[in-house]
């Protein structure tokens, strides 16, 4: 019972790592400065304390708020000053009590307190509830080294339920929470449960460690007796002179297999190999394919991969300071990387379960730097694979072990050459694959580029599951026409268009220039390229979407300097690479605008093409002659040209009216288009009303506008259809010195893509009927036709009576 003269307010002191149970004499080791004050003030004025334990005991500073308010009012027996600053204090728990309020923090606690005496009552059930504790303590004791058995004696002769809780809590190892718990439990039915319950899962608990222990000891057993065993093999070997290279081989080979740290399902086949290999005599045939399977099964990175440092600012720093512009695909491979990094922190994925990033666009504009500036902004290693040419499936999933010469697939080697699981792999020219009776290379693509499979891809060579899921595979592609719909449809595509003059500029001065200065070994001061001379090289030197021809040019004029100064003759103060310069080192010009070329006759008009080398202009050329409405086509093209050339001639035959042309012209004269460049195929739906212009053109006598470019594909009704590639094609003609361009009313959301300055300089017509093209490309004045020598005079005969014309 609690004693009336115990006092009602008293100091608390703060424990980490205990409980005090009311009865229980324990020590207390005391070393934090508001602790020690309040001993040594209890202590003199003999006053008895409270002992509370805190809620977090790796918390140093605590408030009221972290101590539990259930606690024990103590007497303190005996106090020791210790060397290290500290006090040993000999504490006995009196009664239960209840803390609070707090009524003083500084310099210790001080709370009000309330008694809770522990009931006395004790029948039947209480009595068998002590019965089984009892019992649950000596299986305890069964399965603990260094149990006390006295204290199942001790516990056997205690008739007050609280001091048996109270004994077994403090003696036996409960977690802090435990021991609260049964301190705070209300009467002895309620302490005797929880005291059982804690029993119970601690006796299962210890029976399963026994169990594992036992297991384990049983696979140890095995282990050092098959040890011992080949120690007696190797000794006896020794003995009788036999050579033990082959036992070192397999030796050395369990040594690289155990620290491979395989999968379980891999180190079940290599050890079942090894097994093999070790009753094969050297000279055995099988013995060296076993030996290189086993070598590519231990090099291959299991378990060793590169940290990725996830910090999205410094990913795009990285972004801006290896390519200018591409804002649009720097933002995307930016968001890409901002889902992985989340994905990563939260939900502790290191697997990006989402689309392949496939770049698409011309030569030289960046995409395989795209990758390794991805690379680098992850901090993984960089892996390159060139798909281009590539025909033989197994070049992807490697050929079988039956096979002389076997070897795994190309993306195993490169994994393995890079010695991490989690590369950025970027798969080069993917549109270049190839087929033939050896297999599709692009249909293994498939299981390589799924989420869903390439988590448990299986080269043939190896026959066991690597994960892949780890990989950031990469694409590139010039056109995406010839990847097969179902490996485009694990991709997600991001098209880098060509750049413009202004643009290749930049790239010049802050990339190219001072890259290939470092290349050469020259300084700025030796070499310097101006504005206008950088603007030469790109209008007269060279002609692409890219820069990669630039590149060059640039390395030329380097290579020309280099040899000045190596010989002495470079001027002191250095080159300055101007106009004049920029021709004499690289001699006479190579392009020149091509519609200056373009002749002063009716029957010409300039379209414009979208290649894998970025968009190109078309010029298209027709002429008649004498003959019976046939149409002839020569220029190397396609059939999709061939058939954008049938509905043009359809489509002007039938508006001869409306147009002005003579009834009988297409019926008494051969039509010939021509698209010079013969020798380079000429394909794709965009030259349709460049084709019905030229036509139009011809038979009306009207020359077409100068400085006059378009693109678009129409129907038999005159309707203009939307084309792809738009922004390449506007920057083909800017770069052929093209002001006005003709395009389909449905590609007018495209127009964002184009740079502002590019719209800013240029005209863009946007129609959506022939009608509409022929009046902004013909010019308004007609021209009188001169009649072809040869042709006889025009027949009256209606126009229905002529015949359809002829591809």
């Amino acid at each position: 019972m609690f004693d009336e003269s115990y006092p009602t307010s008293t100091p608390v002191l703060a424990v980490r790592d205990m409980v005090v149970f009311p009865g229980v004499v324990v020590p207390i080791t005391v070393g934090r400065e508001m602790s020690l004050r309040l001993i040594q003030d209890a202590v003199e004025s003999g006053e008895a304390i409270t002992i509370a334990t805190q809620r977090d005991m790796e918390r140093e500073e605590v408030t009221p708020a972290d101590l539990y308010e259930i606690g024990t009012l103590c007497k303190i027996h005996h106090m020791l000053q210790l060397p290290s600053n500290t006090l040993k204090v000999m504490v006995q728990g009196l009664e239960r009590v209840k803390i609070g309020p707090y009524t003083q923090e500084e310099p210790y606690f001080v709370a009000d307190v309330t008694p809770m005496p522990d009931v006395e009552a004790r029948d039947r059930v209480v009595e068998a509830m002590m019965h089984n504790a009892t019992q649950l303590l000596q299986r305890y004791g069964e399965n603990l080294q260094g149990f006390p058995e006295e204290l199942v004696t001790i516990a056997l002769n205690i008739e007050d339920p609280n001091k048996l809780t109270y004994l077994l809590a403090f003696n036996l190892h409960f977690k802090l929470a435990e021991r609260q718990a049964l301190l705070e439990a209300e009467g002895p039915k309620a302490k005797l449960d929880k005291l059982c319950e804690i029993l119970t899962a601690e006796v299962e608990l210890h029976q399963l460690g026994a169990s594992i222990q036992n297991q384990v000891q049983s696979t140890l057993g095995k282990t050092q007796k098959e040890y011992f065993l080949r120690e007696q093999l190797r000794a006896i070997q020794k003995e009788l002179g036999e050579s033990d290279e082959r036992i070192a081989e397999v030796s050395e080979l369990r040594e690289k297999i155990d620290q491979a740290g395989l999968p379980p399902e891999v180190l079940k086949e290599a050890e079942r190999e090894l097994g093999r290999l070790e009753k094969l005599p050297p000279g055995a045939a099988e013995h060296t394919v076993i030996r290189t399977y086993l070598d590519w099964i231990v090099a291959l990175p299991w378990n060793q991969a590169t940290p990725d440092q996830l910090d999205i600012q410094r990913a795009r720093e990285i972004l801006d300071a290896d390519h200018y512009d591409l804002d649009l695909i720097k933002k995307r491979i930016l968001e890409y990387l901002a889902v992985y990094k989340l994905k990563h922190d939260r939900l502790g994925e290191t697997s990006l379960r989402g689309p392949i990033l496939c770049l698409v666009g011309p030569p030289g504009v960046g995409k395989t730097s795209l990758g390794q500036s991805i690379a680098r902004s992850l901090g993984r290693k960089f892996v390159r694979m060139s798909l281009g040419g590539m025909r033989d499936e197994a070049e992807i999933r490697g050929h079988r072990r039956t096979y002389i010469g076997a070897m795994p697939g190309r993306l195993i080697q490169a994994i393995s050459r890079c010695g991490s699981n989690n590369p950025v792999f970027m798969l080069d020219e993917i549109d270049k694959l190839g087929a033939d009776f050896r297999g599709d290379p692009a249909s293994a693509l498939l299981e390589v580029l799924d989420p869903e499979q390439n988590r448990d891809f299986r080269d043939h060579y190896l026959d066991v599951p690597f994960d892949l899921s780890r990989v950031l595979f990469i694409a590139t592609a010039n056109l995406l026409d010839p990847v097969p719909p179902a490996l485009r449809d694990r991709m997600e595509v991001l098209q880098l268009s060509g750049y413009t003059a202004e643009e290749k500029v930049a790239i010049a001065e802050q990339y190219l220039v001072p890259k290939q200065l470092k290349e050469h070994a020259l300084s700025p001061r030796e070499l310097k390229f101006t504005p206008e001379g950088i603007r030469t090289l790109i209008g007269e030197y060279t002609r692409e979407a890219g820069v990669r021809s630039l590149e060059r040019e640039i390395a030329s004029i380097c290579r020309k300097v280099t040899v000045e100064l190596t010989t002495g003759t470079l001027p002191k103060r250095g080159i300055v690479i101007t106009p004049a310069k920029a021709r004499q080192y690289l001699g006479k010009r190579r392009f020149f605008p091509e519609e200056a070329e373009r002749p002063d006759l009716p029957g010409i008009a300039t379209g414009l093409a979208w290649t894998e080398a970025g968009g190109d202009i078309l010029f298209i050329e027709a002429t008649a002659n004498p003959g019976t409405g046939q149409l002839r086509l020569t220029g190397k093209l396609g059939d999709v040209m061939k058939e954008s050339a049938q509905a043009a001639l359809s489509y002007v035959w039938s508006k001869v009216g409306a147009l002005g042309i003579p009834g009988d012209y297409f019926r008494t004269n051969d039509v010939h288009l021509h698209v010079p460049a013969g020798a380079i195929p000429k394909d794709g739906p965009s030259a349709g009303i460049a084709i019905a212009t030229a036509i139009a053109s011809l038979a009306t006598g009207r020359l077409v506008l100068p400085e006059v470019a378009m693109t678009g594909e129409i129907t038999l009704r005159g309707r203009v259809l939307p084309v792809g590639g738009i922004k390449e094609k506007v920057l083909a003609a800017r770069r052929a010195g093209i002001r006005t361009v003709i395009l389909p009313r449905h590609n007018e959301s495209d127009l964002a893509d184009i740079p502002a300055e590019l719209l800013r300089e240029m005209k863009l017509v946007l129609v959506e009927t022939v009608d509409e093209v022929l009046a902004s490309a013909l010019c308004p004045a007609p021209r009188k036709v001169e009649k072809p020598a040869g042709v006889p005079p025009r027949s009256s005969q209606r126009l229905g009576a002529s015949k359809t014309p002829a591809s």
